[in-house]
């Protein structure tokens, strides 16, 4: 059973609060409007069975005792008081015993006696009955002793409920706008993109807080321009003088060995220059429509295969899923260049030779781009640490030359397009390096089915 989690954002729940809280507070005042209501009826349903039974006793001693009968017959008859002779009372039972109607009681035997008795008709439906000294019972229909439920009442109390949850929207809408904008905001700016300025209006803290962080956005921009004049100037200036000392070096006299070992200096040198500038380089934006990662694949190999040309090294490709994400195809292919380059410099199994394996599968709405080696693999503690820049592994991962670059590229360059990259321990040894993205829909376009990549094995033997 899956059980399934509800996620509210600001705005639903600072709404939700508000809304709870106006209608307990609306709740809370029916209730006392009720409770300082409820004496008050107690009082007039009294006050009305005393007038009752005074006005009729008062009637009955000024009329002649052969003429009682008549009167009698008239009250019922004529008004809405009812008349019950004792032996009609057997059907009578007890008013309801709750508070009101305790109250009601003692009011009415203050006034008339406390050995004035009261009955009602079952069910009870209002009308209320009063002994006379005469043994007769009078009727009398009482009000109803709870809240009015006239159109009014309910118009009223839905047109209360209705202004508190527009009131709420409102308040919190007022509240949750600046909230939203900055959030975005900053969405964008974890994303690599330069947000608008955020307006430095409304509350004193929004004020602040918009241009705390509109500063802190030039800050970082100022801050990449400066790195990359930096890295730009760093390039500059030292290429030339390799430049030079590539051409002394072929001029000198020194032996074919000395100039070799020189050579792949400067060439390390200058790699690591273009590595600097590589991670210095910001992404791209990400494209208005998804991209074909396995054409994007399918190009990067075919520039590895004039450096796996001579030797026993082996790249083996497949993919049965198609794979469509909203990344930059210049961004990825870096990516995938950098990790398959990693993996053919310090993925060499015991022998010596080195097999690269290209796996592309999904996982719900994730792509997995998987490159994996059959080298020593890297140590679980090891790994946060060697996707941080310049920093390398132990020598048996990193005996070949490098600047410690390539992972942190590939993690910055993901980062754009809402992915990451993880390195895991592959079974039977080895290491497994994964492209995490998000997966996009194919475009309309390319939906002519069967299109998905089968298994492809590059191979080059010496």
């Amino acid at each position: 059973m899956v059980n399934a989690e509800f996620k509210l954002g600001l705005f639903a729940r600072t709404f939700l609060l508000l809304a709870l809280l106006m209608l307990a507070s609306l709740a809370a005042w029916l209730h006392v409007f009720w409770t300082l209501e409820r004496e008050p009826r107690a009082a007039q349903i009294a006050d009305q069975i005393v007038r009752a039974v005074q006005l009729t006793q008062a009637t009955r001693e000024f009329v002649q005792a052969d003429a009682q009968r008549t009167l009698l017959e008239a009250i019922t008859t004529q008004t809405d008081l009812k008349l019950l002779g004792p032996s009609e009372s057997q059907n009578l039972g007890n008013v309801p015993d709750d508070a009101d109607w305790r109250t009601v009681i003692a009011l009415v035997q203050a006034k008339l006696g406390s050995d004035t008795k009261l009955a009602a008709t079952e069910p009870f439906t209002g009308l209320v009955w009063v002994q006379l000294p005469d043994e007769h019972w009078l009727g009398i229909q009482a009000q109803p002793m709870s809240l009015s439920t006239a159109p009014e009442w309910v118009s009223w109390i839905a047109a209360a409920a209705l202004l508190s949850m527009v009131g709420a929207a409102v308040a919190v809408g007022y509240l949750n706008s600046p909230l939203s904008r900055l959030s975005r905001a900053a969405q964008q700016l974890s994303q690599g993109q330069t947000p608008d300025p955020l307006p430095e209006a409304g509350p004193q803290e929004i004020q602040q807080l918009n241009a705390s962080f509109n500063r802190m956005v030039s800050e970082l921009q100022q801050a990449e321009a400066d790195r990359n004049l930096m890295l730009a100037g760093i390039s500059h200036d030292l290429r030339t003088p390799l430049a030079r000392m590539r051409l002394e070096v072929e001029m000198s006299a020194m032996s074919e060995e000395q100039r070799r070992a020189i050579d792949e200096d400067l060439s390390q040198i200058d790699q690591t220059i273009g590595q600097l500038l590589q991670y210095a380089k910001p992404a791209s934006n990400p494209p208005s429509k998804p991209v074909n990662l396995l054409d994007a694949i399918e190009d990067v190999i075919r520039q590895v295969q004039p450096m796996l040309a001579g030797s026993q090294d082996i790249l083996q490709y497949r993919s049965r899923t198609s794979a469509y994400c909203m990344i930059d195809r210049e961004d990825f292919s870096r990516c995938v260049t950098n990790l398959v380059e990693n993996a053919r410099r310090y993925g060499k199994s015991i022998d010596g030779s080195v097999a690269i394996e290209i796996v592309v599968q999904s996982r719900g709405d994730r792509l997995h781009i998987d490159v994996r080696d059959r080298g020593p693999g890297i140590a679980s503690q090891d790994i946060e640490r060697l996707l941080r820049p310049f920093s390398r592994g132990e020598t048996a991962r990193t005996g070949g030359a490098g600047s410690g670059l390539g992972l942190a590229i590939v993690e910055r360059l993901l980062a754009r397009a809402g992915g990451r990259l993880r390195l895991l321990p592959r079974e039977a040894g080895g290491l497994t390096a994964r492209i995490d993205l998000p997966r996009a829909k194919r475009p309309r376009q390319h939906r002519t089915g069967g299109q998905s990549k089968q298994a492809v094995a590059v191979k080059h033997n010496a």
